[in-house]
């Protein structure tokens, strides 16, 4: 892999991950824009004791703008994007309108293919394994960052989620405190230790669901993935490193070898739940990695990456609302057994 940092015409600064390692990327934005000024405000709930980030400056972000003016495409025949460059294997830019920047973290935007028409699915197990490369760096660089205290890679798929531009893209939101959701985890992480005299929860976990095997939907050598026991959301898989490390710097050459074909595997079959002649399936693809600092990184050593994957989507034509008891009380209220999920994930394997 080839790395490159440049800047933009704003100042934000761009960088280009290249198979190749030839690869000479010169190429200058031209664009008039101005510097890129941001209000993100973090405010603390009293009531809750989670943070609320208020960030007015994204009201005029772009919205789905037709494909001719993707921003998010190489500039190409006089079309000028937010990557000056007329190819890419993988790009990652400052996000121009952040939910945090300055001293609020950082958010970046990744653009894991050219291909505006294509989809992570589509892409072939080397882009994979580049992309797994680009988030592995980002993680690691933005954990030196004093004001970030947790890394947080994503992809958003499809408008039924907000995605708001169509081409293959993630984002990486760095964290100025731990987020509420990983504060529950680590919550239980310590309450099980103490509770079973020493024993690790994210080990557990992985253990009973391997021993259990009927929410268990694909196992490599070093990944498994499982529907988990209380899903939230009517198709959620959880993949798991066997091995269990707190984040991406940390997993071995084998689980980043396996990682691409284990992965593309699960996308593709998410594809495949609603049957051959539906849209494709709207998710979430989140990973779970432990804080770097603050009080969130005590018990960073005791936890376990993992990679969160759901769809809103419950049946064909049918999404999955948060009405009054999972946005007012944070129940969730499941529709789709997780054992009958799993079924349905198998059933759509790969021949």
């Amino acid at each position: 892999m080839k790395k490159t940092s440049t800047r933009l015409a704003d100042g934000r600064e761009l960088l280009y991950y290249d198979l190749r390692d030839d690869r000479v990327r010169d190429e200058v934005d031209p664009r008039p824009l101005d510097a890129v000024s941001t209000a993100s405000e973090i405010r603390r709930d009293p009531l809750l004791g989670d943070a609320v980030a208020i960030a007015s400056h994204r009201q005029g972000r772009i919205y789905h703008p037709p494909a001719d003016e993707c921003p998010l495409c190489p500039s190409r025949d006089g079309r000028q994007s937010e990557i000056p460059a007329p190819d890419y294997d993988v790009a990652v830019f400052e996000n121009r309108f952040p939910s945090l920047a300055g001293d609020s973290g950082r958010c970046e935007v990744v653009c894991f293919t050219p291909d505006h028409d294509a989809s992570f699915a589509d892409l072939t197990e080397e882009q994979a394994a580049l992309v797994l490369e680009v988030w592995t760096d980002r993680t690691a660089e933005l954990a030196e960052l004093p004001q970030v205290e947790q890394v947080f890679c994503f992809e958003n798929r499809g408008a039924e989620i907000g995605v708001t531009l169509g081409h293959p893209h993630g984002q990486i939101y760095g964290y100025p405190f731990t987020t509420p959701r990983t504060a529950l985890m680590l919550r239980s992480l310590a309450e099980h230790r103490e509770r079973t005299g020493g024993r690790n929860l994210f080990e557990d976990v992985v253990a009973r669901e391997l021993a259990d095997g009927e929410r268990v939907i694909l196992e490599g050598e070093h990944w498994v993935a499982f529907v988990p026991y209380a899903a939230h959301w009517p198709y959620e898989v959880h993949l798991h490193p066997k091995r269990r490390v707190p984040d991406l710097r940390a997993l071995g050459d084998g689980a980043r070898t396996e990682f691409p074909q284990v992965y593309l595997e699960l996308l593709r079959r998410f594809d495949r739940i609603f049957g051959p002649d539906e849209p494709p399936t709207p998710y979430i693809a989140a990973w779970h990695q432990a804080p770097f600092r603050g009080q969130g990184a005590v018990d960073r050593a005791q936890f376990g990456l993992h990679l969160e994957l759901f769809t809103i989507r419950r049946t064909s034509g049918k999404l999955k609302f948060l009405a009054g008891s999972e946005s007012g009380m944070s129940v969730f209220i499941n529709d789709v057994p997780p054992e009958a999920a799993a079924e349905r994930l198998r059933e759509v394997a790969s021949k």
